[in-house]
């Protein structure tokens, strides 16, 4: 066989190989684009990169299958689902104290799942994994509560923060909460 034909060969061989990565980086790209949604897209734009978005993303996977995360019991989702109830109801009358405890509450909630608590961008990334549509509604929510330490959150700013709080906890209960009744929700 002459040495053109081997180069050729070689060279076609490369080329299939690239093309079967290119394939299979495409297919990684959509499936972490597809699962992350709006988590993807604010990492990629924080790192000006998708390939350093992914890595990202797949570190916190790795780092979340580690956890011992575990639904809760019937009777805890209703405790929680009760305490949520008496947070929101409180908000008419101190929008302050029941976006702190809406904080608190969710962190309870969070660490009764088997959640680490950690700083809060930890636990946002911890989050991403198993709730990747609403973990911005958590770090909006916490955003608000920082300003509200400052002073600088508005009490329509402070609302806002209620229906983030509930959005995510809703998911993490698996559960309506602002409904007596127990209703399975699924959001995303």
């Amino acid at each position: 066989m002459s040495s053109t034909i081997v180069i050729l060969i070689v060279i076609v061989i490369a080329a299939v190989a690239f093309a079967a990565w290119a394939y299979l980086q495409r297919q990684k790209t959509l499936k972490l684009r597809r699962k992350y949604g709006t988590e993807y897209e604010r990492l990629a734009a924080q790192e000006q990169s998708s390939l350093r978005a992914e890595r990202i993303l797949e570190r916190r996977e790795k780092r979340v299958s580690k956890f011992q995360i575990r639904p809760l019991a019937e009777d805890e989702r209703a405790r929680f689902a009760a305490e949520w109830r008496i947070v929101q109801e409180r908000f008419v009358d101190n929008p302050r104290g029941a976006v702190a405890d809406a904080d608190r509450l969710i962190n309870q909630a969070l660490k009764a799942r088997g959640y680490p608590m950690s700083e809060f961008e930890q636990q946002a990334a911890d989050l991403s994994v198993e709730y990747p549509n609403v973990v911005e509604n958590y770090r909006r929510a916490h955003h608000i509560a920082m300003e509200d330490k400052q002073a600088e959150a508005t009490t329509e700013d402070l609302r806002k923060a209620m229906q983030y709080y509930r959005s995510l906890f809703e998911d993490v209960l698996g559960m309506r909460v602002t409904h007596v009744e127990h209703e399975e929700v699924r959001h995303g």
